[in-house]
């Protein structure tokens, strides 16, 4: 098989790595991908949302399997254009991609269907927007409706912030993304990741995980994309597991599939686990980044396998076998990241890393120059390790991290410290 993977991140890094590995396929393609793809697959330079061309390209080199990594791309409709070629391609069509291309699609169906999520409200108005603010009062959740890679939710905590957030979000700070917004209660409790691959009204989990948005330790710092991650996390325990997938996996699916909006991809429910019970922060339409790349450490079966049985109809024969291990992955970014940050910095140290046989670095803002590894994003690196309890699973990632060099890097330092206090209880 020859199998193209749309996308140019961490998690498209992972996905090709994987994908490569399986018996199934001959060559492994990527558009666009980055300096650490480039080493492993052959890159092709169109971008992930030329849609008109990745179609010309899998017809023209007879792709069998195109798989769609990031959300944009699925939102504009790839997945439509590709079957309405005959190409093969796995992701949701436009229809199942508004779950997580609007946020007050997303908030209003699951008040349909009694998804478990907050309360909120939705203002296309800035006046009205902090008018509301005004009467319910603060910490509150602020929201741009459409895609805003990771980063258009703010926590705020004064009638201030919330002000500002609201002023900067219709002036624009996020684009089209923020012509309307999403106002919701905030929850108290702990974030997790609920991912399954999804065909219909049927579904099959994979491992949990817990992902860090702020940008610093402690949880401090504005909102990223992601800066690290770790699977499995104990807080999804089996009476858990059970309760999101009545409450929620399967009132989605079939949701979705009443309104004509049939899913078939990957399903990513972002959790808050506390007081108020099992809530829904949001919906994504593919796999999370940095999620996937501990992720797939841990699968041990053929992705593409799964992935072909899903598409021509036997989800049930689809069963993964997932490492015992702990996986966990810590981004490096670039200085100034979320926001401005630093490119052209060279980076070293990653074969120094990698000589340890349990840690593998994925790629996302990277490029290469010659024969030189450079940064070209603000997430950089998404360095990953094994092992058999998430204290030595840090242990063997942090020693990595620290080998790793480029000017104005810097990351996390805490990455699974809610799984750390938890073992050590």
């Amino acid at each position: 098989m020859k199998v193209l993977v749309v996308g140019n991140g961490g998690r498209e890094h992972a996905l090709v790595w994987k994908i490569k590995h399986s018996p199934l396929v001959k060559e492994v393609y990527c558009a666009s991908g980055n300096g650490g793809i480039e080493k492993i697959a052959k890159i092709v330079r169109i971008s992930p949302t030329d849609i008109y061309s990745l179609v010309r390209f899998a017809k023209e080199n007879r792709i069998d399997l195109t798989v769609v990594g990031p959300e944009q791309p699925l939102s504009e409709a790839i997945v439509d254009r590709f079957e309405g070629e005959g190409l093969k391609i796995f992701g949701h069509r436009s229809s199942a991609a508004i779950l997580e291309a609007s946020k007050a699609f997303a908030k209003d169906f699951m008040k349909r269907y009694k998804v478990p999520t907050a309360l909120y409200e939705t203002f296309e108005n800035q006046d009205e927007a902090i008018d509301f603010i005004n009467r319910v009062g603060t910490p509150i959740v602020i929201k741009a409706d459409g895609l805003a890679a990771g980063k258009g939710v703010v926590v705020v905590k004064s009638l201030e912030e919330a002000h500002q957030a609201v002023k900067d979000m219709f002036g624009g700070k996020f684009g089209p993304a923020s012509k309307r917004v999403v106002i919701e209660e905030f929850l108290e409790g702990e974030e997790v990741s609920y991912i399954c691959m999804v065909k219909g009204d049927k579904f099959v989990p994979v491992p949990s995980s817990q992902d860090h948005k702020k940008a610093y330790d402690n949880d401090e710092g504005p909102n990223t994309g992601g800066m690290g991650a770790y699977s499995p996390t104990s807080i999804i325990t089996p009476e858990v597991e059970k309760e999101i997938q009545e409450k929620i996996v399967i009132p989605t699916l079939r949701g979705m599939m009443e309104e004509g909006r049939e899913m078939s991809g990957f399903l990513y429910a972002g959790l808050m686990i506390g007081p108020k019970g099992i809530n829904v922060l949001e919906f994504n339409v593919r796999m999370g980044d940095p999620e996937t790349q501990p992720i797939m450490r841990r699968l041990k079966s053929d992705l593409v396998g799964h992935i072909m049985d899903i598409m021509e109809g036997g989800i049930e024969r689809v069963k993964p076998i997932w490492d015992d291990k702990v996986s966990i992955g810590v981004v490096v970014a670039s200085r100034g990241y979320p926001d401005r940050y630093e490119k052209g910095k060279v980076i070293s140290g990653i074969e120094e890393a990698e000589k340890d046989s349990d840690v593998v670095v994925f790629h996302a803002g990277t490029e290469l120059e010659g024969d030189r590894l450079i940064t070209n994003g603000g997430r950089v690196l998404t360095v990953t390790a094994t092992g058999q309890d998430i204290v030595k699973a840090k242990e063997k990632v942090y020693s990595a991290v620290e080998k790793i060099k480029f000017e104005g890097a810097f990351y996390r330092k805490d990455i699974g410290w809610r799984e750390v206090t938890r073992l050590k209880q």
